[in-house]
């Protein structure tokens, strides 16, 4: 086999034709017909109200920290068992993040948000739904609601997993997704922040362009950033768009077919009552092998694979944060691994691979 990579972008029909009528009508920069285009995709998808299209997940969800008035000496709850780029948007504004650890699920722990809730007394809360995976974010929904703490949504690698009916990312204040080149369907990179308020991503839209006032000239009465989405890289989005249940179809087939050939050496992670995850990422944990040594092995077969995340209150950056921990994500993260899970990955491929890891 060629290199395995974990997971590469797979393009569909329309995204080069897309991109060919952007050259032609010479909109390259920011904003165009396909950045609306996209924006409206997406809500079509996801039934959001409003939506605007960004330059990554993470500027998404600076945007909605600075939106819900998130500052300097403010808290604000995370999971611990995510991906950086999930917490860095909490230093920008000068908050502390406190970290909050898994339950069974492999998402963050109700139990313990409404302990730290309780005793910290923050002003948001960004949960992560894992590799895919809905967090008890219904349950997260009236926690917050009781609280008077803004929800805000990661679900960066969970575009087009559900809950009882409904789309993640659309059940907090905001919500955000990425396009990033490794996730479900992609931009090469970007992200798109969504809310049910209308004035919040009206606002957003203006920070996310420099926060210009609207005169002839360049009026400035606030600052903003440069973080909207090209109209080359929404002209790939609204292509890969059209093949988003086509690739979430595929991705949970992968799922199955590992699961078949390595239940009797590893635990899959679960999908909680009620839901349907993208299985953007096929991942599990082993019963007795190293996952850093199957890791290492497999790449020298040229197949990607990685460990589980590290969690965040084990990274050395936060060494001084406060954490609300029981010990689920330190486990995850010393027995875990992600397979590759790419979607024009051939089943006799996937069954090769699993047998790989048996051997490792």
């Amino acid at each position: 086999m060629s290199r395995i990579f974990l997971s590469p972008p797979h393009m569909g029909k329309n995204e080069q034709k897309y991109i060919d009528e952007v050259f032609r009508s010479n909109y390259i920069a920011p904003l165009g017909e396909f950045v609306n285009r996209f924006e409206e995709s997406i809500k079509d998808f996801t039934k959001a109200p409003y939506a605007v299209a960004l330059s990554s997940g993470t500027a998404a969800l600076h945007l909605a920290l600075r939106v819900l008035g998130v500052k300097e000496g403010d808290k604000v709850l995370t999971s611990s068992f995510t991906f950086i780029g999930s917490v860095v948007p909490i230093l920008y504004q000068n908050a502390e993040p406190i970290f909050i650890d898994s339950d069974e699920s492999w998402n963050i722990d109700p139990n313990l948000v409404e302990e730290a809730i309780k005793k910290e007394k923050p002003k948001a809360l960004i949960v992560t739904h894992l590799y895919g995976q809905m967090a008890k974010v219904d349950i997260l929904q009236e926690i917050c609601k009781r609280y008077g703490v803004y929800l805000i949504e990661d679900a960066a690698e969970s575009l087009g997993a559900m809950l009882k009916g409904k789309h993640s990312g659309t059940f907090g204040n905001f919500g955000i997704y990425s396009f990033n080149g490794n996730k479900i369907i992609t931009t090469s990179g970007g992200g798109i922040l969504v809310s049910n308020n209308e004035e919040w991503i009206d606002k957003a839209k203006f920070y996310a362009t420099q926060a210009r006032e609207n005169q002839v000239y360049y009026e400035h009465i606030d600052y903003g950033y440069n973080y909207r989405m090209s109209n080359v890289l929404a002209a790939i989005g609204v292509g890969q768009m059209e093949v988003l249940a086509d690739r979430i179809k595929r991705k949970r087939e992968i799922f199955e077919i590992y699961r078949e050939n390595l239940s009797d050496m590893a635990e899959f992670m679960p999908e909680i009552e009620d839901s349907k995850g993208n299985r953007w990422l096929t991942t599990l944990t082993f019963k007795d092998k190293d996952p850093f040594e199957v890791v290492e092995k497999l790449a020298k077969k040229e197949i990607e694979s990685r460990p589980l995340w590290k969690p965040m209150h084990l990274q050395p950056l936060f060494k001084n944060a406060k954490s609300y921990l029981n010990g689920v994500s330190q486990r995850l993260f010393e027995k875990g691994i992600c397979l590759p899970s790419g979607t024009a990955l051939k089943n006799e491929d996937i069954d090769k691979i699993a047998q790989y890891v048996k051997m490792a």
